[in-house]
This record gives C-alpha cells, sequence and structure tokens, in this order.
C-alpha cells in the first residue's frame, strides 16, 4: 500500500508499504493491505512502518491525522 507522511513544511515519506503502527489518540494500532477505511487523530509518539523489502522505518511524531482508504495511507503530522 501506499503511505504518505506530510508535515505543513515538507513531505516526510512517500513509498510503498506492508505495515504501518500509528499512535492513535484513543489506543495505537496497525494498518495493513485491505484495512478498511479509517480516519484518526494521532497523539504523541512513534509511527513505525515496515517497508515493501522489509526495512523497518520509524518517526516520531507530537501528533496529527491519519486518513487510510483504497490501500492509500495519507498521514498529517504537527510540527516540521
Amino acid at each position: 500500500m501506499m503511505l504518505e507522511i506530510l508535515s505543513p513544511a515538507k513531505t516526510i515519506y512517500t513509498g510503498e508499504v506492508t505495515l504501518v503502527q500509528l499512535p492513535g489518540s484513543r489506543s495505537s494500532f496497525e494498518v495493513l493491505k485491505n484495512h478498511a477505511p479509517i480516519i484518526s487523530t494521532l497523539k504523541k509518539g512513534t509511527i513505525r512502518i515496515v517497508e515493501s523489502g522489509g526495512q523497518e522505518k520509524t518517526f516520531p511524531v507530537t501528533g496529527g491525522v491519519v486518513e487510510n482508504r483504497n490501500n492509500r495511507v495519507i498521514i498529517l503530522v504537527d510540527g516540521k
């Protein structure tokens, strides 16, 4: 699935991933391929992704919003 992580200042990440772990404002959750559509707010924490090749990356965030629809995940984060 395609992932974009965007801040007001720049694009932080764009690429194909197999898993996204998110610090949801109510609880942490994961998005996998063919996940049901979802919109959620994020709290301070870490976004963890697994790229299509198996490499893991993490991104600290102070908050934001995520939308998943049709295997396209867009994350808008606070800050830089």
